[in-house]
């Protein structure tokens, strides 16, 4: 598994047992020193701030999404799924 640049991933960030759409922004890192991989996540509630991007709806997903600059984090590579 080798999630890229941009990528939409779905992951397990401990939020009531479900899974969550992620944009992926991590660089690409042949060697890293820990497997974690850095997201902005994603969600459908638009509050009208400057930290949050409105993405067009995607495929797999039913509504309008929002990446939510603000919720920057970081997961290890095994609590993502394709």
């Amino acid at each position: 598994m080798n999630p890229k640049l941009g990528e939409i991933w779905l992951a397990d960030l401990g939020l009531a047992a479900t899974m969550r759409p992620i944009v992926i922004v991590s660089r690409y890192d042949p060697n890293p020193p820990k497997a974690l991989i850095i997201y902005v996540p994603l969600t459908t509630q638009y509050r009208g701030s400057l930290y949050e991007i409105v993405i067009s709806r995607l495929s797999f997903l039913t509504q309008n999404s929002i990446a939510n600059v603000q919720g920057l984090g970081s997961i290890p590579k095994v609590r993502l799924f394709a």
